[in-house]
């Protein structure tokens, strides 16, 4: 069995072999890329509401059927900088005419890095829309009630069991040889 000298303690030994550990655990760490998502803007894009047929349409009486139809591209605007562009548009229809048409292009710029592709693609997908369609919805509302209908209150929107859809879609378009549809529907 080996003495210790005089000069070193076991107490000492035993903390610097923590801070050996503790250095390898913290070059391990710097090694796993960091992974940094960070919304820097939010805005309109692009905006329409339509009202064909006013003023008649004031006067039906039916109940309205609301549609709702949801979009989405990502435009790469620089390194690890990505515009999502959201589209939401709202069409609601009395007796086969369409009372009123709203749709919206909510944009934001996303600063997303550490992920590889597939977690990139996922988030995305996914985390992205999901933090534009309030901004989204807060847009449609008030065109609705500024044109002279009732608010209108949208639903939430799971963007991830879309996401799953057009992935299951895209994996069968894959099997099968077509093509692949981007536009979801809610």
């Amino acid at each position: 069995m080996a003495e210790w000298p005089d000069n070193i303690s076991k107490e000492s030994t035993t903390t610097m072999a923590d801070e050996q550990n503790q250095d390898q655990a913290a070059q391990e760490q710097a090694a796993i890329p960091q992974v940094n998502f960070q919304l820097q803007k939010i805005y309109v894009k692009d905006l329409s509401f339509e009202l064909p047929n006013a003023p008649q349409v004031f006067q039906d009486t039916g109940q309205a059927e609301v549609k709702l139809n949801l979009a989405q591209r990502v435009n790469s605007v620089s390194d690890e900088v990505y515009e999502v562009v959201l589209t939401v548009t709202v069409t609601a229809t009395t007796e086969e005419k369409t009372a009123y048409l709203a749709e919206v292009h909510q944009a934001g710029l996303f600063s997303i890095s550490g992920l590889e592709e597939q977690q990139l693609q996922a988030a995305l997908n996914t985390l992205c829309p999901h933090t534009l369609f309030p901004y989204a919805c807060r847009t449609i509302t008030g065109m609705v009630a500024d044109g002279g209908f009732p608010p209108l209150v949208l639903q939430p929107v799971n963007f991830e069991q879309i996401y799953m859809q057009r992935l299951n879609q895209a994996r069968a378009q894959a099997e099968g040889g077509g093509d692949l549809e981007t536009q979801g529907s809610a």
